[in-house]
Parts: structure tokens; sequence; C-alpha cells
């Protein structure tokens, strides 16, 4: 086995002897790329925007759930590969695992209507990831896209350092960075990257310091791997609008850059220098993103991009112009599969499938499930806690509005009453589903740590109705855009007290039909409160995006205290769908920012 990386002596993977020329080579192709690529997409017709996509579904392995498992069983019955003339080679993929460490809730879409199965689970993971190694041991290539040290109670108490061994034991065999990763600050992502046994992938965080660090490179660019006869060379992104996203302390002492900076430099390092025969993105930048990063002339020689971020689940790849994408779900619920068939240094065939972890196929792993015991037993008298009930599940996966920041934003206006509640269209936590003989499920301090990581202060200010108008249109525009390099990686803000009207379809700064606040039509000239929780790093002003809000101050209340005071009150709750905030030309049941294609989240 050969592996490099960018680290290495070898001329070919250090990044810093790259010659003056090459370095011209990627400067002329990153500055034309943008020209290149408005044209090339005016003259084919081809727009980024809902309703119409610069990409289709890949038809070549468009197969169905069932086919695309036959074709892969096929493929390991392939007589040149049985007979030792090919080889069969195997990549798998989780991402956005965000410590969920036990079997959960999952939620699907079945002949239209939402159902919740149980999937996911470390012990579950481990025993799959086992299981389909063991179908191709010589040639099983294991990689996280991250987002692993936060979403659960767990990982939030050890600010990570509990998942390390977790995913240790499993044997990843490639990491990549996600934009949750930075949560605990800088140092911490350091220490608890590092603890991973895997290499480390990213090409775009480089230190931000006054030392001998700053401009470098945090983790290698870069990682090359020999398998069944080919080369293959897996290059990393993270998320370039991390500091944006979130809150801006998180990602102190690391500068983000775009993929089109070096992307072109290391793709010709691995195809001319490395001579890998297939050249692979590990991102974590959100699907819309990712798509619109496979259309860019700069990516070109890029075989697949591997993303994550977004927590889509991609049945089958989607083809851009040069590359095809994948995005393997979120919550260790799911498994992505690329299945490839080597013959004489060439690529003769390939499948993919999205794999369930589904704990009535695989056994809970024994090794893992004693490891996952001991990584909550300091916390797991406090996490276990019980601190309320639901009646209705709650549920996270919709684009514009859930029942569980329903829920949330509910418990803000009872606690505080102002004219406004706030929260972040968080992506992370799996559902909370009823007990179907019971009727309720209960909610313990472990979910309210998934479904609020970061236990913020509450923030509270005013804002005048034209400032709200404003800053909707900029949420909307971070949701929709037009252009995916332009949206940011979460849903629709969340609000109580509120309700908006909008049409996805429309032009930046238009999307707004109407907004009522407590049920009458905003006055745009009229002062109103506003409250969410607290952004660490932002300027004093800001509350949940909304800048220059006049007469900001901290409560000196946590989310989590305040949510647990409302579940003491009202247990049990059922939060629903209110429509609070409603689309012309979208469904309130919206399941993906990414429309248009033939794309569908189930």
């Amino acid at each position: 086995m050969e592996n490099h990386t960018g680290s290495c002596a070898c001329h070919s993977c250090n990044a810093e002897r790259v010659t003056e020329k090459e370095k011209e080579f990627h400067v002329s192709i990153s500055e034309s790329s943008r020209r290149d690529f408005l044209k090339k997409a005016g003259s084919l017709g081809l727009a980024l925007g809902v309703g119409g996509g610069l990409v289709s579904p890949l038809a070549a392995s468009a197969l169905n759930e069932k086919d695309a498992a036959l074709k892969s069983k096929e493929m390991q019955g392939n007589g040149a590969v049985k007979n030792g003339k090919a080889s069969m080679v195997t990549l798998l993929h989780t991402a956005d695992i965000h410590a969920q460490l036990l079997t959960h809730d999952e939620f699907f879409i079945e002949n239209g209507q939402p159902i919740y199965k149980k999937r996911g689970g470390y012990a579950t993971l481990k025993s799959m990831i086992n299981s389909l190694r063991s179908q191709n041991p010589e040639n099983s290539f294991l990689i996280d896209g991250g987002d692993c040290f936060q979403g659960g109670g767990v990982a939030a108490l050890s600010e990570g350092r509990a998942i390390v061994p977790l995913m240790n034991n499993i044997g990843y065999d490639l990491m990549l960075p996600g934009n949750w990763e930075v949560v605990y600050g800088k140092e911490m992502m350091m220490k608890d990257m590092f603890g991973y046994d895997a290499p480390k992938v990213c090409a775009n965080m480089f230190h931000q310091t006054n030392d001998q660090l700053n401009g470098d490179l945090i983790f290698p660019p870069y990682f090359v791997k020999r398998m069944g006869g080919i080369k293959i060379g897996f290059i990393g992104y993270n998320d370039p609008l991390t500091p944006k996203r979130q809150s801006p302390a998180y990602s102190e002492g690391i500068q983000f850059t775009h993929p089109e900076k070096n992307v072109a430099k290391y793709i010709r390092l691995l195809r001319e220098y490395e001579g890998c025969q297939m050249v692979i993105l590990l991102t974590h930048m959100g699907l819309a993103q990712q798509i619109g990063l496979a259309n860019m002339p700069f990516v070109k020689g890029v075989d697949y991009i591997l993303g994550a971020d977004t927590h889509e689940r991609l049945r089958q790849p989607i083809q851009g112009v040069h590359a095809k994408v994948t995005e393997p779900g979120a919550f260790g619920s799911f498994v992505a599969k690329l299945d490839f068939v080597v013959e004489d240094g060439v690529i003769k065939d390939h499948t993919y499938q999205l794999l369930d972890v589904d704990p009535d196929v695989y056994k809970e792993d024994e090794e893992m499930k004693a490891l996952v015991k001991k990584a909550r037993q300091p916390y797991a008298k406090d996490l276990d806690r019980v601190i309320g009930t639901t009646k209705t599940p709650l549920v996270r996966y919709y684009v514009k509005e859930t029942p569980m920041d329903n829920f949330i934003t509910d418990a803000l206006m009872w606690k505080f009453e102002p004219d406004i509640a706030l929260n972040n269209g968080f992506r992370f936590c799996p559902p909370l589903v009823p007990d179907p003989k019971t009727g309720i499920a209960e909610i313990t301090m472990d979910y309210l740590w998934s479904m609020l990581p970061v236990d913020s202060e509450v923030k509270q200010g005013t804002v005048t109705g034209k400032q709200l108008w404003d800053w909707m249109e900029k949420e909307l525009q971070n949701t929709f855009a037009k252009d995916p390099a332009k949206r940011f990686g979460g849903w629709l803000v969340r609000f109580k007290g509120m309700e908006v009207d909008f049409t996805i379809a429309n032009e930046d700064g238009k999307r707004v039909n109407w907004i009522k606040v407590k049920g009458k039509a905003i006055d745009l000239n009229k002062s109103y409160t506003v409250m969410s929780c607290e952004r660490e790093g932002d300027p004093d002003a800001t509350i949940c995006r909304i800048e220059n809000v006049t007469a900001p101050k901290r409560l000196a209340v946590t989310l989590h205290s305040a949510v647990e005071e409302y579940l003491k009150k009202h247990s049990p709750i059922a939060p629903k769908l209110e429509g609070r905030a409603t689309a012309t030309d979208a469904p309130d049941t919206l399941l993906t920012q990414l429309m248009g294609f033939g794309y569908e989240f189930r």
C-alpha cells in the first residue's frame, strides 16, 4: 500500500514546493473561472435557480435502490474479479453523525407520508461497517465527512473528546473536519482532530495567528491511497462560510478560503505528478454549494464530490458538468457505498448505494456498546434526566418551519414575552416520536443537548419593522439564493409572534410578500422587541444576524434553562406546523433547498 499526504517530503506531496509556473497556471484558471462559467451557463441555457438546474440525476448510475444493490452483487461476482484479473474497490462514507451515540428515531417519507423507523447508534454502525468491509476486505476504504464533535450531550460536555475513541474504534481511514468541529475553539478542534488515528485532510483551513504558523495549512490538503491497482487522490474542503454561519468566536484564529483558490493546483498535482487515476473531493459545504462546485471549470479532473453538511440523502449521485455529487444523510443513520471494478488500471464499472444503519439487520457490536456506555458514564445521570414529554413528534427536517423549533420559540415567547422570538434554522437533531402505547415521548437532557448543543445566553433588543423586513429578505437569500455558493447551510430562521409569506423563485430582495406581527400587518416605522440566543463573537448590537439592534441586553438566562422551565410547566407539549412561514411556490413540508431537477429527500 502506498500512502502520501501534503506533509510528505516528496515533491508531489509538498504544497510548499509547487513551482512558480504551477502557481501561475492555478491563478489563471481561478481568475477566468467565473467568466467562463457564466458564459458557458448562458450559452447552454442553464441556470442555478430554483425550478431549473445546471445538473440532472446521473443517468449511468441512476439505479433504484433494489437495482443498485443487485448491481453491486453482480460486480462482486464479476468473473474477472473472481479470477484476479480485476479488482473491486469499495468506498464507504459517513458524515454529520453529530455525536448521536445511541439508536434513535429517524424520519422517512413513504407514499407521500412521514413515517419513523429506528436507525443509527455507534454500536449498530460499527457492526454494519464490519459487515461491509468483510465483503471486500482488501480494498475497502472508510471516510467521514465531518461534524462528529457536536450535536449530543456527551460531545458537548466533553468538548468532543469522548467521541474520538469511538471513531477510532470503528477504524476510519480518512477524516475531514466539518463546520461544527470548530464549536469548542481552534485549540480544542486541533486536539480532537489530531486524536484521530486516521489521516486528516483539509485544503482551505489556515492558521491565522501572530506566530510562525500564520498562513500555514492546519491539516494536510490531500491524501493518496493505492487500491485495486489504481491511485485515488482525496482533497478536503470545509465550508468557507463557517465564520458567518456560526458564532464568529468559534473560528477565531482560522482563515477559511474558497476551493477555487487552490483546488486546480491540487487536482493537477494528483493527476500529473502522483499519477492518480481517480480524484475525489471530500467536502463539507452543503448540497447546493457542492453542486455549484461540480459545475465550475476549475474542478475539471475531479470524478466525485463526496459531500456533507446539509444532511441530504442522495439515493443516487447527481451529475454536474465536471463531477458527480453524493451526500450520505446524517446522525449515523446511513452509510454511502461506492463500488468500482478496476481492470488493468482502468475503471470498468461502478455503482452507488445509500444504506440504512438498521438495528434489525445489524446486531450491535459489543465492544462498541461498552465504549459508548463508558463515554456516557460520567454524564449519564444528568443526561438521562427526563425534563418533559411530547404528544406529537419533534421533527426538524422541514426547511421553512418545524414542530421542534416552534416548541423552542414557544418557550422563549412564554418566558420573556417579546414581540418576536427567534431561533436559528438548525439542521441537527434526529426526531423524537411518541410511543404508540403511551402516546407520549420523554424529553431528556440528552435530547435537549441534541436540539440545542450550545447553551447560549438569551439576548433581547429592539428593531424597526423596516429592519425586520430587510433582515427577512437576507435570510431568504441565505436559504434560497439562486447561486448555490451564496446559500448558507441551515434552514430558514424560525420565529414565534411573526408570520411571513414569500415566493422562493423571486429575485434577491423581492421574495417577501407580507409580514404580520401578532396577527397585524407589519408597520415599517414601528419598533418591535426581538430575542434569540447570543452568538459568541457577534457585535453587541446584533441578534440572530439582525444588525444595529437598539438597546441590546443579555438576560442572564440560558436557552436550556428557559426550555426546561417551559417543559416543567406545559408538558406534555404537542407542537405542530402552524403556517408561521409560508411560500407561494413550495409546500409547507418542503424537505430540501434544492428543487427543480428531480432530487427527492426520502
